[in-house]
């Protein structure tokens, strides 16, 4: 079986990891013993590129339960759980390609790996796995009947592609279930990302001063895990909207030119590039932290800042320090990647149980449904997204309310008002 992870030894101690995982992982469980027994995916080829963790492992055995034949590729150079990979490799016999601090030649020589057994499905995190099948290896589109996107970053490129004409097979938008992004993007990448930046710094948040660059889903569970963690939290936006809707949470909101004078930690949550620029660097106070949270390390412009840099030093794991003229120091974590995978373990399994249900339950949707879809983005199937959302309460022990007869009858009729 062709493969390439740093250390196979791993294996042991990445199957405990897995293991820990899926006791959070009801709802994936769930399908994966249906799965087990039925097959549904029998024979499907997969192409995976996304964070290789411990709950992602969970999600791999849970297509391959269902007769899958997958290869899993990372979706971020610093993402990869070494012992995960090897212990995907070892016991489950999953072809992984994947190294933790792996170079771009490297990472992009992987995404060609994971396409290596003709895909009909692609599974992304970002949209690099699609980039590289409709640039690099075109010969192969013919094949696929479908994919999955994971993140918002990823949407994004696979919006504009599906614009612009280029898109070749439809994507479900997996980010934009409500069981992802209202749970997975909110307390998911909130705890991971002050997880990451706590584990890489070992700094106390209570009494600093946290500026949140984006207030999408991510930022406002950064921003709460901040505020909770007792830093005062500054919002920096671009929509309207959702700077109003920020300083009705209860938050201060400016722009960033001023909130880099005042700023201890800064964290980037847009999904664009250049958001903190050399005139913000040239801004920030001495020991200012950077670090960035958003899918792709192009939110923080790391050139500008390393040609202010009169030198440059690793000062811990993940932390560098760049001198700037005058002697202020800037500490830039994990070269500017995503600091709670980079750093840290990632989102917690319970969240990512429902993200991953979502996964599998639309990459069964596609093999029955894909060749009747356009080549554009879709959204989850709604009966689908509520569905995981029913599993998940009830493997929390949680009963909800019906609707009545006369209820369901009431909200269908326009006849009966005051």
């Amino acid at each position: 079986m062709e493969y390439e992870i740093k250390d196979l030894r791993l294996a042991e101690e990445g199957q405990h990891r897995i293991e820990w995982a899926a006791r959070s992982m009801p709802v994936l469980n769930k399908i994966k013993e249906k799965w087990q027994k039925e097959k549904p995916l029998r024979g499907l080829r997969i192409a995976a590129c996304l964070h290789v963790t411990s709950e992602t492992a969970n999600l791999m055995q849970t297509l391959k339960a269902g007769g899958a034949e997958v290869r899993l590729a990372a979706s971020n150079p610093l993402s990869t759980q070494d012992e995960v990979a090897a212990s995907l490799v070892r016991h489950d016999r999953i072809p992984v390609f994947a190294i933790k601090g792996e170079d771009q030649k490297s990472y992009y020589r992987h995404l060609e790996k994971a396409l290596g057994h003709r895909p009909v499905i692609t599974m992304d995190d970002g949209a690099d796995l699609v980039s590289t099948l409709h640039q690099q290896k075109t010969e192969l589109l013919a094949s696929v009947i479908g994919g999955t996107e994971e993140t918002t970053t990823g949407v994004i490129r696979l919006r504009s592609m599906a614009e612009h004409k280029v898109l070749a097979y439809p994507i479900i938008a997996v980010n934009d279930a409500l069981t992802k992004h209202l749970f997975d993007n909110r307390y998911g990448t909130g705890q991971s990302t002050i997880d990451g930046i706590l584990r890489c710094t070992n700094i106390l948040l209570a009494g600093l001063t946290v500026v949140v660059c984006g207030y999408g889903w991510c930022g406002k569970g950064v921003a709460s895990r901040a505020r909770g963690a007792g830093a005062r939290v500054i919002i920096c936006e671009v929509d309207p909207l959702k700077a109003m809707e920020a300083l009705m949470d209860g938050f201060q909101v400016m722009a960033l030119a001023e909130a880099a004078r005042v700023g201890d930690v800064f964290i980037t949550v847009t999904g664009n590039k250049n958001v903190i620029r050399a005139e913000h660097f040239r801004r920030m106070k001495d020991g200012a932290i950077i670090a960035n949270a958003g899918h792709f390390n192009v939110e923080i412009d790391l050139p500008s800042l390393k040609t202010l840099a009169r030198s440059r030093r690793q000062l811990r794991p993940f932390v560098e320090e760049f001198r700037l003229p005058g002697g202020r120091r800037l500490f830039v974590l994990a070269e500017g990647r995503l600091i709670n995978l980079s750093a840290a373990e990632g989102h917690p399994a319970m969240v990512m149980d429902m993200s991953f249900a979502n996964q599998a339950l639309s990459v069964l949707y596609l093999k029955q449904h894909g060749q009747e879809l356009k080549k554009q983005v879709y959204p989850v199937p709604e009966d689908i997204d509520r569905e995981i959302a029913r599993l998940k309460l009830e493997s929390m022990g949680i009963r909800i309310d019906r609707l009545t007869a006369e209820q369901k009858k009431y909200l269908k009729s326009w006849q009966e008002g005051t």
